[in-house]
């Protein structure tokens, strides 16, 4: 279990140090009135600290290394 906890910190580490964040889009109702029915998309963004993606890093490679040993 360690191990694949371990991965998935290193990789979410790394992503984290390349992309610094995410986006995702949202569909939100503007009008709906009757049979007339507008909506829009919007989009929203996650950042995520390069402090965070390291210390996921840092923890992923350390689970590997003790599950190692």
């Amino acid at each position: 279990m360690n191990t694949i906890l371990g991965i998935v910190l290193v990789v979410v580490g790394l992503f984290g140090l390349a992309w610094g964040g995410f986006t995702y889009t949202t569909k939100e109702k503007v009008v709906d009135i009757g049979s007339i029915h507008a909506t829009r998309d919007q989009e929203h963004t996650v950042p995520l600290p390069p402090v965070a993606g390291g210390l996921a890093l840092i923890g992923g490679v350390v689970l590997l290394a003790v599950n190692r040993k």
